[in-house]
Formats: C-alpha cells, structure tokens, sequence
C-alpha cells in the first residue's frame, strides 16, 4: 500500500492544487516501512491525479480540495482523505489506526467570516482568548486516556473505548485549552477529573461565524444538504470546517462554529506516558 500526503516542512499542506511537494509512505501489513519526500513537477489540480496514479498511489491525505480534483481522483482510483491537519506523520498513522475520516466536499471559497482554527479533537489557545498552560509536561509529548462526559452523564467520547490513548504535545494547542492546563503538572499513573467551561473548551457560539452566501459563489455548494459538513477557505487560505444550517434556490448559509461550542464538559483523564517531542 502507498500512502501520499500533501507535504510542507512536515505538515500536510493544506492546497492540494498547489503542493509542491508529497511526502510518499510504503505501509506493509498496516505499518510504515519507509518513507521519501518527492516534488509534485509543477502540476496542479486535476493533474496532479495522473501524477498520483502514476506514481502507484493507494490513498492521498490533504488539507482543502476542490471538485474537480476530487472527481480526477475517484476516476484514476486514488483513495481519498481530506480535511487532514497538522504533522504528516502522525495522519497518517491515525489513518492507519482507522481514525482519520475525510471531510468529504471542500468547498473552495474565501469568506472574512469563517474561523480561521480548527483541529480534529482539539483547538487552539488563541481561539479562545486562553494563556498557554505552565506545567512540568508543557512542551513534552504526552500519552492520555479520557472519557468525555456531558453533564447529564452521556458520554461522547472516550479514549478507553477504542483501547488507544491520546498522544499529543502538551502546551502546543493540539488541545482545547482546559484539557492543555489538566496535563501541564500531572504525573505518570494520575488520574483526575476536570470540569470545563465552554471558554475553556471549544468557545461559546459565536453568532458572527454563522453566514449566508449565494450558491453561485461557492463551487459544489449546490450538491450539499441541510446537516452535511465541509470546508471553506478563510481570507489567508486556511481550510475550516463548516456545517449547511439552511438552503434555498439561491442561497446556503454555513455555521463555523464547532459542534461542541457552548458546551460545558466533562473529563477524567489519566496520564500515561510522558516522553521528550
């Protein structure tokens, strides 16, 4: 199996059309067995499919994608996963681990309005107005296991279930910020409970990234339904995600607010390992 991610100093580069660079991984018996960064000579778009398929590649991982891409790939049989973020490695492993789902349709339209962060699983401290975390595993990798809880006890995720725990960058906004501060000064074995406000969580809503916008002006907009979720693109080029609120002949509005946002949640959380990035 061949695994290519749209590649940038070892982040999945979110243009597909505008790569320079793949970074290509031979899996075998759904490990990695190696790895090699090759350029993507100047194509663009539709053409950069032939290119993949050319190159044997099973499944592509990338950030933001237009429709047409997207039909190039389906019909040379390239496997696709897009709305990936964040360090090359470690989507694919989540690939591999059956935990990267694609985003499906990326709309490739600029709006001032959407919000211009997001992360599967977490957020960033400056989404939220939030201090960076001090603590004794601040900057270290760590391993957690959680459940997640809403108050009336339902839970909407949970690490435990799927027998893997959480491994991410403590302190570096791979988290929402009150998960962050949990970790920053807890020891290997500890387990604590936390409760989190929604600013300390995924924001409140925020009524300003709720918007309306011909369907014209958004390409493959017109295939979308009421509940279905994809990507714009903000002003600076960086995908969000967004979720169809309402559709009529002419226009669509999108609702950039996370799904959790005004949420108060609940954590028991238990650190695993602690290692050096």
């Amino acid at each position: 199996m061949r695994i290519a991610v749209t590649y940038e100093n070892g982040r999945v580069f979110q243009h597909f059309g505008h790569t320079e660079q793949f970074k290509v991984y031979e899996v075998e018996d759904g490990k990695v067995v190696s790895s090699r960064v090759e350029g993507s000579d100047g194509s663009g778009h539709e053409a950069l499919a032939t290119l993949l398929a050319g190159k044997a590649i099973d499944v592509l991982i990338c950030g933001g994608i237009g429709g047409g891409a997207q039909a190039a790939l389906a019909q040379v049989g390239v496997e696709l996963c897009s709305g990936a973020s964040g360090d090359a490695d470690e989507a694919v492993a989540a690939y591999l681990r059956g935990e990267l789902v694609s985003s499906g349709v990326n709309c490739d339209h600029h709006h001032e309005e959407g919000r211009d962060c997001h992360s599967d699983g977490g957020g960033c401290h400056g989404c939220h107005g939030e201090p960076a975390p001090a603590g004794r595993n601040v900057g270290k990798r760590c391993k957690t296991h959680y459940r997640g809880t809403f108050n009336d006890g339902t839970v909407f995720d949970s690490s435990y279930d799927r027998g893997e725990p959480l491994e991410f960058i403590c302190g570096a906004g791979m988290m929402i910020p009150g998960y962050d501060a949990a970790v920053a000064d807890m020891e290997v074995g500890q387990t604590v409970q936390v409760h989190l406000s929604p600013a300390e969580a995924y924001g409140e809503v925020n009524p300003n990234a709720i918007f309306t916008v011909a369907i014209a002006d958004v390409p493959g907009s017109e295939e979308l339904n009421v509940g279905e979720q994809c990507y714009l693109y903000s002003d600076n080029g960086r995908p969000f995600a967004v979720t169809v609120t309402a559709k009529d002949d002419k226009t669509i509005t999108f609702d950039a607010n996370h799904e959790m946002a005004g949420k108060e949640l609940n954590f028991t959380i238990e650190l695993v390992e602690v290692s050096e990035a």
